[in-house]
């Protein structure tokens, strides 16, 4: 018989596991912060902060002593301004952005009294003719540039004179080969566009796929130049941005002109199917400064052969009617195409509309009245007849050429001069 031992009065009593938490005393929790202020002197540490506070607040100026001015916005106002491209570089200049601390840009405005933030940009084939001019307003704009350029009609010599400046960055690279960068807008100027090189070209396609590319992937705002040359040989005139042209799909200058409306039919479809915001401009025939001196295009032809004493080369009867835009409205027609809202297509040229003829003896009332005329067989597909209707430009973009030819040539033949005679140093030139 086995044993039990029986301790009595704990034959019924349960053991309780559960953890039960002293309950928290209802002041504790209001004099707790009180109680943290007054630990290692914090509390004076707060007054004496709230002191230097006041102050600073005290003494600072007041707003009502700023000027009437900064209590509105700023636009940036493009304006036109063909000084000369050959004053020294370390002159003062006026611009119209220095009149403005504040800017509308592709984020929106900015109040006065704010210095305005610039923008990243990069310009492809901007040491170019026109490339270079837009570099240089952009730079004066407060913005940093990158450009890219293969060089294959771009001089080095166009944009020297910003080595050396940090907001600008040159990049030698062909856009047919992918490239990876971050920047807010994207100017597609690389082309080579010049008849001499009305040939097989990739870049109008291939380099503006890529660019493309770069604008979705880095959401950028994307511009490209494209040309009158996609109106072909006109069969109305003035030329609409409504008109779909009459081009040769088979000629020798269709390379260029179908390249330029592929390149359109790109951007379009990425604006439309990928979003990317576009905008499209129909550059007609510009001169200026920095002009190829031997690129086959009419008006640096005739400036050139006067210049050397040699015939001007009119080819067929001479006719044919072109129109001339300086560089500098073209820029800045540009600028404003890429800041503004509107997607295009926009041509950007002077209506002014010259014969051939009218032309040379431009030229020879300019550079040398005894300039021979020398005629030559017509090109195929040369246009017969080429100028703007800029109606769309004018109503969206308040933007119209102001230099007419009998003022801007004269410019160009100084730079021509420089160059061929090589009076001056070549480069730091700005329009």
């Amino acid at each position: 018989m086995s044993s039990e031992l029986t301790f009595r009065g704990h034959e019924t009593q349960q053991v309780n596991d559960e953890y039960s938490p002293k309950p928290n005393k209802p002041w504790l929790s209001e004099i707790r912060p009180i109680r943290y202020l007054l630990r290692e002197q914090r509390l004076v540490f707060v007054l004496i902060g709230i002191a230097i506070a006041t102050l600073f607040f005290t003494l600072a100026p007041s707003s009502s002593t700023t000027s009437p001015a900064s209590s509105s916005f700023s636009t940036v106002r493009y304006e036109p301004h063909p000084i000369s491209y050959f004053e020294h570089e370390s002159e003062s200049k006026t611009t119209p952005y220095q009149h403005h601390t504040a800017a509308v840009h592709s984020f929106g405005k900015v109040p006065l009294g704010l210095k305005r933030k610039g923008l990243r940009i990069v310009v492809t084939g901007g040491a170019g003719f026109v490339g270079s001019h837009l570099v240089d307003r952009l730079i004066e704009r407060g913005d940093s540039v990158i450009v890219v350029d293969n060089f294959f009609t771009g001089r080095k010599e166009n944009v020297m004179h910003h080595f050396g400046n940090p907001r600008f960055e040159l990049i030698r690279h062909d856009v047919v080969e992918p490239l990876l960068l971050e920047v807010d807008q994207i100017y597609h100027l690389a082309c080579p566009a010049s008849p001499v090189h009305y040939k097989f070209n990739p870049t109008n396609v291939v380099g503006t796929l890529n660019m493309l590319g770069l604008a979705k992937r880095i959401g950028a705002r994307f511009l490209l130049t494209s040309t009158s040359e996609v109106y072909g040989d006109p069969l109305q005139h003035p030329q609409k941005e409504t008109y779909w042209g009459n081009v040769n799909p088979i000629g020798v200058r269709s390379c260029y002109d179908e390249g330029k409306r592929t390149a359109e039919t790109l951007t379009m479809d990425y604006h439309r199917g990928a979003e990317v915001e576009v905008r499209i401009a129909r550059i007609f025939n510009t001169y200026g400064p920095r002009m190829c001196l031997d690129d086959g295009r009419v008006v640096s032809n005739f400036v050139a052969q006067a210049l050397r004493k040699e015939p001007l080369t009119v080819y067929g009867d001479g006719k044919q009617t072109r129109s001339f835009q300086y560089v500098s409205d073209l820029v800045e027609g540009l600028m404003r195409l890429m800041e503004g809202e509107h997607v295009g297509p926009f041509n950007l040229g002077n209506p002014g509309e010259f014969t051939m003829l009218e032309l040379a003896k431009v030229v020879q009332e300019t550079i040398d009245p005894e300039a021979k005329i020398e005629y030559r067989p017509n090109t195929e597909d040369d246009p017969h007849k080429r100028k703007p209707d800029i109606t769309k430009a004018k109503e969206q973009l308040g933007w119209e050429p102001k230099v007419d030819l009998h003022t801007g040539l004269p410019l160009m033949v100084s730079d021509f001069r420089q160059r061929i005679f090589g009076d001056h140093k070549e480069g730091g030139t700005v329009a």
